[in-house]
């Protein structure tokens, strides 16, 4: 019988088939006793790739959960810097303020502390921003699951402006970008309404919560005094450690440092205990180096005003400084950024007693409320050019006073400005201000948004013309504290009735006195030229009793003398200066305001060039103005 092979070779039924025939599927019978693992066929798993953001998410969940229940804002604080995604951190402050909001007030309360305590030091302004950002955006979605979300979230970001981590210029921005129905705009008008715009606000709004663990600034200075008393009393060093530790307030523990030596300055038996407090703080870890430096730095910045009440401050600084570094307790990186004997370096020792005397100046204007005895004060010193670092004295003593001080210095820079200082000399102390603005922040919670309003003050009282803000930024680095103060000090001035408003910023006072006072001068401006009594408007200017205001009179009677084609407005100005009623100061700013103005006077008043040429000649044969004053303006050149 014969057997037939199929065509292409391979083996027939019951024969071997090829050799390496894989057509067919091949089956390993794992029963097998000869059955080997190896022999299976390779097969490609999906392996899950980790999102970092979703990795993030996780672990900061679980720092936050672990906050909550130990109330450690240190721990918080070190596990969150260990993360090494720090380009998340905007995402953090969604979450942590989302769990927050669907628990009790403890946990809402503990939020913000936290947020606060992460500010700039682990979180950067700008990612605080960008999470608050987040959040709003995200509003929507948490209505669904929170009933009251809006309300919460809109007292979360009342609080971090009142706390200062946002600027209240972001709530604008904010507004700007979101679109119009959503619910974070709606809680970004609640923020500003319900909260931000109450009287007493920023008490109201760091009380919603019961403050169960918040500590206003005031009460941790409070604490810190009476901890360090009580220390000097007993000598108990332990104690007095244990009871910095309990404070809680880690990033805040240079007050704890500058109080500590101004005590010791003050009490010199109680130097050693100080000393030797400091010293065991810091190597105990309770006190880190940088806040360490930190307290002697802002010491040391103060030390002209300390030198007020503790005449000896600077000398016992300077050996208190070499001491601390030798005994390994202050970095000896302190002495790169000050002087030799760790006194800040700030010139000659003509400067040294100018700032020690206009200290003094802006002390006793404070309590008499004298322009022209401020006014002379400082021409007796003769060094108009420290005009720029006078401002900065003046408002930094107001910032860290009530809001009278505040409106007294803005009042103040208008009867300082073409009075004595030029707007050279007011960019360049505002320039000062910014650049230390860091510094400041260190002892003035709000010191951004105090010199935000200062700045706009100054633009709507004419100290300052808007330009002079772009002129100012340019000036800063780019992208840090100050440049935002300025952008925020813009947003101020082209606000809706930013006018109104920025007078009475410091709760009315005199800055409304002003606006007051134009009201007035029209008024008495009008009663002249019907009556043309001249006495009766001299007495009603008078009686005003804002000198360093003049320039409105001499600017609204030759706007008036235009408008109605009248000069005997000329006579009113001639008496007014002949009695010593307008100063040769006033006279020329009010000048200058018109001339800065002509444009616009011109598309109501067709010939004001020519009529302003006139005013400015009669003006000059009178005597009237500076020599200085540029009347080329008037003749139509720019």
């Amino acid at each position: 019988m014969q057997t037939s092979l199929s065509d292409e070779g391979g083996g027939g039924k019951g024969t071997w088939g090829k050799l390496l025939d894989t057509d067919g599927e091949t089956h390993i019978d794992r029963n097998d006793p000869n059955y080997d693992s190896g022999e299976e066929p390779y097969q490609l798993v999906e392996a899950t790739v980790a999102d970092p953001l979703d990795e993030y998410k996780k672990t900061v969940a679980s720092i936050i959960e672990e906050y909550f229940t130990t109330d450690d804002v240190g721990q918080a604080s070190s596990d969150l810097r260990e993360l090494s995604s720090i380009q998340y951190h905007p995402y953090f402050i969604k979450r942590l303020v989302s769990m927050a909001m669907d628990r009790h007030d403890k946990e809402k309360e503990m939020a913000s502390v936290l947020l606060s305590a992460l500010y700039a030091d682990v979180i950067s302004p700008v990612q605080i921003q960008d999470g608050f950002y987040i959040l709003l955006d995200s509003a929507d979605d948490l209505a669904v699951d929170i009933l009251d979300a809006v309300d919460i979230l809109a007292l979360f970001l009342a609080r971090a402006v009142v706390d200062d981590i946002l600027p209240p210029a972001f709530l604008t921005r904010a507004k700007k970008a979101l679109p119009e129905s959503s619910k974070g705009v709606l809680v970004i008008q609640t923020a500003e309404k319900s909260y931000l715009s109450a009287p007493h606000h920023a008490e109201l709004v760091e009380r919603r919560w019961g403050g169960s663990t918040h500590i206003t600034v005031e009460e941790v200075k409070k604490k810190i005094s009476g901890l360090l008393r009580e220390y000097v009393e007993s000598g108990d060093t332990l104690e007095a450690c244990r009871c910095i530790r309990e404070l809680g307030v880690s990033f805040y523990h240079h007050e704890v440092v500058k109080r500590a030596l101004i005590l010791g300055m003050e009490t010199r038996t109680a130097e050693p205990l100080i000393t030797k407090l400091l010293k065991e703080a810091a190597e105990e870890g309770i006190i880190s180096s940088s806040q360490m430096a930190k307290g002697f730095s802002r010491l040391a910045e103060s030390l002209d005003d300390l030198a007020l009440d503790i005449p000896s401050a600077k000398t016992l600084f300077q050996s208190l400084v070499p001491k601390a570094i030798s005994e390994g307790w202050l970095d000896d990186s302190f002495v790169e950024s000050h002087g030799e004997d760790g006194e800040v370096q700030n010139g000659d020792e003509k400067m040294g007693h100018y700032k020690k005397e206009i200290v003094s100046i802006i002390h006793e204007y404070f309590l008499s409320d004298d322009i022209p005895e401020l006014i002379q004060s400082l021409e007796d010193l003769a060094v108009p050019e420290y005009n720029p670092i006078f401002l900065k004295k003046l408002i930094t003593l107001a910032m860290d006073r009530k809001n009278r001080e505040k409106e007294m210095a803005s009042v103040l820079l208008s009867a300082l400005h073409i009075e004595i200082f030029s707007t050279e000399d007011i960019v360049n102390g505002f320039v000062l201000l910014l650049e230390s603005a860091e510094d400041t922040a260190l002892d003035i919670l709000d010191a951004s948004n105090e010199l935000a309003l200062f700045l706009a003050r100054a633009v709507i009282d004419d100290v300052l013309a808007p330009l002079n803000l772009e002129e100012i930024g340019s000036r800063l680095p780019p992208n840090c504290s100050a440049t935002e103060t300025v952008r925020m000090a813009r947003s101020l001035v082209s606000a809706r009735h930013a006018g109104e408003r920025l007078l009475r910023c410091w709760g009315g006072g005199t800055g409304w006195a002003v606006e007051d006072a134009k009201d007035k001068i029209t008024k008495l401006l009008e009663e002249y030229e019907s009556g043309r009594v001249v006495a009766e408007a001299c007495q009603c200017i008078r009686d005003i009793g804002m000198p360093f205001f003049n320039h409105e009179v001499v600017k609204k009677a030759l706007v008036m003398a235009m408008e109605k084609k009248n000069d005997s407005m000329l006579d009113l100005l001639q008496e007014c200066f002949g009695e010593g009623l307008i100063t040769i100061n006033q006279m020329t700013k009010g000048f200058t305001r018109i001339k800065d103005g002509l444009d616009d006077l011109a598309l109501d008043i067709p010939n004001a060039r020519e009529k302003f040429s006139f005013y400015v000649e009669h003006a000059q044969e009178k005597g009237w103005l500076l020599p200085t004053f540029d009347s080329s303006v008037a003749d139509g050149s720019h």
